[in-house]
């Protein structure tokens, strides 16, 4: 049976790490006005900030994550062809990783749209779901941060690219009780997003940053 429609409905922990990404890219490319007009971008830039950070931690770079950012379009890897967003993390001027917005395919209601941070040695700093339209009680637990959490530290090696799946199709990830579809799209997303940095790693770096 179909998943039932739920137009328009998101929940209000993602709907805001979504708002607050999506006035980065505004942040970066004006110059805030003196007066209340600076304040409101101090604050948007603040809050973009910290959803970033909540993926990949601020003592991890030294450079600005909101002005160094390119812009990539991959359908099969980054799941859609619409643009996406990856955040350059630097240390000291070298590579110390990325936050890439992803979008995972195939989950109950639809897309789920991830933010996934990965470290310049491959492995995952963190994962958060920005946006979804899972049924509630059936595919929305992929928020919480008890099973999101499994993909910390993990690698295209860790486990190896047999075992990412869900532990039900013989992999090495928990589904949730009475959901499944949406966990293995969340799986599947992150992996491509590892195999996507893999590819790509050198090119994502060099790229002058999006104007």
């Amino acid at each position: 049976m179909p998943a039932p429609e739920r137009k328009g409905r998101l929940p209000m922990r993602a709907l805001g790490l979504l708002a607050a990404l999506a006035v980065a890219a505004a942040v970066i490319a004006g110059v805030a006005q003196h007066g209340t007009s600076a304040r409101i971008a101090e604050n948007q830039q603040r809050d973009a900030l910290a959803v970033l950070h909540s993926v990949l931690p601020a003592s991890a770079h030294d450079n600005d994550l909101l002005a160094d950012v390119m812009v990539a379009i991959d359908g099969e890897l980054l799941g859609s062809d619409t643009p996406h967003r990856i955040y350059r993390a630097r240390l000291g001027g070298a590579p110390a990783g990325v936050v890439m917005e992803v979008t995972a395919r195939g989950g109950y209601g639809g897309p789920l749209e991830l933010l996934v941070g990965i470290l310049a040695d491959g492995r995952v700093s963190a994962v958060r779901i920005l946006a979804h339209k899972e049924t509630p009680g059936i595919g929305d637990g992929v928020e919480r941060r008890d099973w999101i959490s499994q993909f910390d530290g993990r690698s295209l090696t860790n486990p190896p690219p047999e075992d990412w799946l869900v532990k039900r199709d013989g992999g090495s990830f928990d589904q949730m009780t009475g959901a499944t579809i949406s966990p293995r799209a969340v799986v599947k997303g992150v992996y491509n997003a590892l195999l996507y940095f893999r590819k790509h790693q050198h090119d994502i770096f060099a790229a002058p940053a999006a104007q």
